[in-house]
């Protein structure tokens, strides 16, 4: 495990993802030319913006998606946060946000990208900066208990169709209509 294999693991990852849009391909080169200039853009430590890994998990039915309310965005979005230097790959750390913020053990996670996004923020050390997101899919198992971590000040599963009005609707609505059309290419 090193940040090495991360960061190797995100150009791959990149490399690989066919984007679904020319504003997804677009976003897509202008990460991987942050990686090409910045070895160490997977590391939160990189304070004009680093990589981040997301996860849009839905249920086993694909009928609700689990989203957390995030004390600093102060809306309901997607699971994750910053990828760790003991993350083997960019999966790995999405894989590992989404069962810390869950409470879930028994989670999958499809290692193909679902969607890229960045936006500013300010990050725990106080330092304006900008997340460079990678989102993936990740499946819950049937019956899957939540369980509320203090990285959240709720989290619940949302019907599909019925998303709360705080949601950040611009990019949860995007990233469940991706995630749904996953779903149905690979059932």
């Amino acid at each position: 495990m090193s940040a090495a294999s991360l960061y190797a693991s995100t150009v791959a990852a990149l490399d690989g993802f066919r984007a679904p849009s020319t504003d997804q391909d677009a976003l897509r080169h202008t990460v991987l030319a942050f990686l090409a200039a910045r070895s160490d853009a997977c590391l939160r430590a990189c304070t004009p913006g680093h990589v981040t890994a997301s996860a849009l998990v839905l249920d086993a039915d694909a009928t609700h998606v689990l989203l957390t309310l995030h004390p600093r965005v102060g809306r309901w979005i997607q699971l994750g946060g910053h990828c760790e230097p003991s993350d083997e790959s960019l999966v790995d750390a999405g894989l590992r946000e989404a069962c810390e913020e869950s409470g879930l053990d028994e989670l999958v996670i499809d290692p193909e990208v679902l969607h890229l996004d960045t936006h500013p923020i300010t990050c725990s050390g106080g330092v304006p900066t900008r997340h460079l997101d990678v989102r993936f899919l990740v499946r819950a198992a049937p019956g899957a208990q939540i369980v509320r971590s203090e990285e959240s000040v709720d989290l619940r599963w949302w019907p599909v169709d019925a998303l709360p009005g705080t949601a950040a609707r611009d990019t949860i609505g995007e990233l469940v209509r991706l995630g749904l059309e996953r779903v149905a290419r690979t059932a």
